[in-house]
């Protein structure tokens, strides 16, 4: 019996397609890996009629949502997320979070045993009856495995491309360390391994918040100082919310590529950033010009900045998240994009001083 180890993607849009060209690479030189890799590919028929998985298959190419650029030959589509996952060891997760509870519901049960997933998915999960999960924990649920998480400043095209840029695992078993480096690693995708896995991916999913924010500076035209201030800003959010929310962070990892990296990424490029310029310029609505767009991508900041305002409003605290809270008012059409700025102007910064944690490690706070 063969103790080569399997690797299935489950998901195949412009991340999930740049991931699987290093997945696909990687594993060829690895002796514990069989060659072939499995991506899910949700089908879709082309506009020129054919399918999606058929093309992948014939051309080695995404041509949808990553063209120009070739998937090794060892890189196959499949369009049932069953067979595609049955003998993985390790599956990759890189879907919109919004369609990942109902895709893997068909899996429940019938994974491999000792298998374990890696998480790339940015958000947070809402479940039916209120509060807010981290989407690793959602997957661990659903399939009752151990599921890492990888975050940083990854633009799809630019990994694809080769260029350089660094990322960061977050682990839940240490064991897991090695395997992680090893399947992700290039000479240019420097990955960096902490044993911090909640903040790693709750920074993933926050800055996408904040790339809105940006996206709302550079369409009312304020220029790079304004642009820096809701950076900082943003960054200081994203890490007292991680205190308060889920505590037990190492201020270091948000100085990782996960962290700092990710979100100046994000604001200076990212669908999040240009769709919610575009929403300032030409004052259509957020799931309009996602349409017009994004060519059946969906934007990860507006949904993100919903379940964290719903997390906020349940314990009260939105007045102490002003720039979260503005960016969504904003997403909900409930304030025009000219009053972000009036919004974070009164920033409460007794909210970065040591008495915030203070009051909250006394109860002083409802959190």
């Amino acid at each position: 019996m063969s103790t080569k180890k399997n690797v299935a993607i489950i998901g195949s849009g412009n991340w999930g397609s740049a991931i699987a060209r290093i997945v696909g690479d990687n594993v060829k030189k690895l002796p514990s890996y069989h060659d072939i890799v499995k991506i899910w590919v949700y089908e879709e028929t082309l506009k020129d009629g054919r399918k999606l998985s058929e093309v992948i298959n014939e051309e080695h190419e995404n041509v949808k949502y990553l063209p120009g650029y070739k998937f090794p030959s060892n890189v196959v589509a499949v369009t049932d997320i069953v067979e595609a996952s049955k003998d993985a060891d390790i599956l990759v997760f890189v879907m919109p979070h919004q369609f990942l509870e109902r895709s893997l519901l068909p899996l429940k049960g019938k994974l491999k045993p000792g298998a374990f997933g890696v998480s790339l998915i940015k958000g947070f999960h809402i479940p039916p009856g209120g509060g807010i999960r981290l989407i690793s924990c959602l997957i661990n649920e659903i399939l009752d495995i151990t599921v890492h998480v990888l975050m940083g400043a990854n633009l799809a095209p630019e990994v694809a491309e080769g260029k350089f840029c660094e990322t960061t695992i977050g682990v839940r078993d240490i064991n897991h360390m090695k395997s992680m480096k090893d399947l992700f690693q290039t000479d240019n995708f420097r990955v960096v391994v902490v044993d911090d896995a909640d903040a790693v991916e709750v920074c993933g999913a926050l800055k996408n918040i904040v790339g809105v924010g940006a996206g709302f500076v550079d369409g009312l035209g304020y220029g790079d100082n304004t642009k820096a201030a809701v950076i900082r800003l943003g960054l200081m959010e994203m890490i007292k919310f991680t205190e308060v929310f889920y505590p037990g962070a190492k201020l270091s990892t948000f100085f990782e590529s996960c962290g700092v990296a990710d979100l100046v990424t994000t604001c200076y490029g990212g669908r999040n950033r240009r769709v919610a310029e575009a929403v300032v310029k030409h004052g259509k609505s957020i799931a309009t010009l996602e349409k017009e767009m994004l060519d059946g991508q969906r934007l990860q900041g507006p949904e993100t900045a919903a379940e964290v305002n719903y997390m906020l409003k349940e314990k009260q605290m939105e007045a102490r998240f002003p720039l979260f809270t503005a960016i969504h008012r904003i997403c909900e059409q409930e304030l025009p994009p000219s009053e972000m700025i009036d919004c974070i102007k009164v920033h409460p910064e007794h909210l970065y001083e040591p008495s915030f944690l203070q009051d909250l490690e006394e109860g002083k706070l409802e959190v």
